[in-house]
């Protein structure tokens, strides 16, 4: 991919954002007093590439003595990305991974054939309270790969590509962007990176990609002249190279791959191609067939 950042480009590879095919507004859910801005699934569009779930956590603050206590849940047929910006989640799995999730880390679980989990406030962010804000995305996993091993796969910051020129810093986090790659192991073809960009600055997203979206999370940006705030996901058909310039400072995340072959079913966290695997995955989670978090004792009931 070639790359010439600019602070005055000039707009046209979208022409009036004929290239733009469907903008989401995120609902707000209440997952128990803590709320979160959900842009996938939608009525009028069930995934980008393979990403099938995506979720804003936050902005939040958590006062001292209180954080996120996500008990103990399963998945099937698919991988959870959790990436922050600010804040701290302890990741337990029933594979026996503990890990910390920390800013600008890749953290990729892979559920396959099951797995369960939870995610919780550190303690020492507990107790001197912590603000929080990221993105949990589920990438939906191809036929034929949907019944894998669980795994996890976590990747410092540091270790990540980076990408800085023209008032654009620019994290790949899977895939292929900016002329980088990141080192994560993926099942299906599929990117994801974490763009800031200065007021004035512009990046591309070039049509590298089957399908592709961008989720404005904050500030203000413009495609062909009409402009987007944020919390927004801006879907585009294939094929179109788009060029997105910031208004004022903002930060975006560009998302998508190959369209997966087909549609998939959902069922609270389970994902399938399959009914009957999805109410296989509900006996089991409810007579307890998945393995157990270990150091866990709670859990989250199959909902009646």
């Amino acid at each position: 991919m070639s790359w010439l950042p600019s602070k005055d480009p000039i707009l046209g590879d979208a022409r009036s954002c004929d290239a733009l095919e469907l903008v989401i507004v995120p609902r707000v859910r209440d997952l128990g007093g803590f709320e979160v801005r959900r842009a996938l699934p939608h009525g009028k569009r069930q995934t980008v590439g393979p990403f099938i779930f995506f979720d804003q956590m936050g902005p939040v603050q958590f006062l001292a003595g209180t954080g996120m206590d996500v008990r103990p849940h399963p998945h099937i047929g698919l991988a959870t990305v959790t990436y922050l910006f600010d804040g701290r989640i302890l990741h337990r799995d029933s594979e026996g991974h503990v890990q910390e999730i920390v800013p600008g880390a890749m953290n990729l679980m892979t559920a396959g054939r099951g797995i369960a989990h939870s995610e919780r406030t550190p303690e020492p962010a507990r107790a001197g309270g912590q603000a929080m804000l990221g993105i949990q995305s589920w990438v939906a996993l191809p036929a034929g790969r949907e019944e894998i091993d669980p795994s996890f796969q976590h990747f410092d910051a540091g270790i990540l590509p980076v990408v800085e020129a023209g008032g654009v810093r620019a994290r790949v986090i899977t895939g292929s962007a900016f002329g980088k790659t990141a080192p994560v192991q993926t099942v299906s073809d599929w990117f994801y990176v974490e763009v800031k960009l200065e007021a004035g600055a512009s990046a591309p997203l070039d049509p590298d990609y089957e399908e592709r979206a961008i989720y404005v999370i904050d500030g203000e940006v413009e495609i062909a002249g009409d402009r987007f705030e944020g919390p927004r996901l801006l879907i585009f058909r294939p094929g179109d190279r788009i060029t997105v310039r910031a208004t004022r400072p903002s930060r975006v995340m560009f998302l998508g791959g190959t369209a997966l072959e087909g549609p998939r079913y959902i069922w609270w966290n389970f994902v399938s191609s399959s009914r009957e695997r999805i109410e296989q995955a509900k006996e089991d989670w409810k007579t307890g067939r998945f393995d157990p978090v270990p150091d866990e004792t709670e859990f989250i009931p199959l909902p009646e």
